[in-house]
């Protein structure tokens, strides 16, 4: 049953689908159950982050207690940090949940501690691709990285990636050429004759028989 082209007279007996008040009822309110369908909708939130409008994402970043949150952020960090934001209560205070969040907000990052560049001990630094139209969050790097890392380990420096993402259009051409090389007519099935001479060679022997009891030789 399709809810959204529901016709409350197909659900009726064929006796009442005769009846003229039936009818009318029927018409009268199949605008109104497929009204109620649509809205129906609204009530699935988890499941359409990605169609939510600002004002509804404040409300669930509030509920899910996103720890680095500002509604001055573009719609799409917004989404992430909301679909992200359980794993990252659960990895706070390891690296894990240091490149979980800056992904969230900035893209692709990873963390790097001392011991793995020869670093301070103690120190870290994070690599991060920031895609286009994030430049405004920049400064909110280290801020976002305090919300989230352990308190014994501190931020030496931030290397960053500028990504540019675009869309290229490309035009090819395909240019084809044969040569053909045509050799003076030839006949075919010819036959030769001629003369072949080959020499021979044949040599004689000499076959000595002996008869037993020898009386001589043959």
């Amino acid at each position: 049953m399709d809810l959204n082209n529901i016709d409350l007279l197909d659900l009726q007996t064929s006796y009442m689908k005769q009846d003229p008040t039936t009818i009318a009822m029927c018409k009268s309110l199949n605008s109104i159950f497929r009204e109620l369908s649509k809205e129906s909708k609204l009530t699935f939130i988890y499941g359409r982050i990605d169609e939510l409008d600002d004002k509804t994402l404040d409300e669930l970043a509030w509920q899910f207690h996103v720890d680095f949150y500002s509604v001055d952020f573009p719609i799409n960090v917004k989404r992430n940090l909301i679909k992200n934001s359980k794993i990252i209560h659960r990895l706070k205070g390891t690296p894990a949940g240091v490149e979980h969040l800056l992904s969230s907000i900035f893209g692709s990052s990873k963390l790097v501690e001392w011991f793995e560049y020869d670093g301070k001990p103690f120190m870290f630094k994070v690599k991060v691709d920031v895609e286009n139209n994030i430049n405004l969050l920049l400064d909110k790097f280290e801020e976002s990285i305090n919300s989230v890392k352990n308190t014994r380990s501190h931020l030496e420096k931030i290397e960053i990636y500028t990504v540019s993402k675009s869309t290229a259009y490309m035009g090819l051409a395909t240019l084809c050429g044969e040569e053909v090389k045509v050799f003076p007519w030839q006949p075919k099935d010819l036959l030769s004759k001629g003369n072949f001479k080959v020499a021979l060679g044949n040599s004689g022997g000499v076959e000595n028989i002996t008869l037993y009891p020898k009386k001589g030789v043959i």
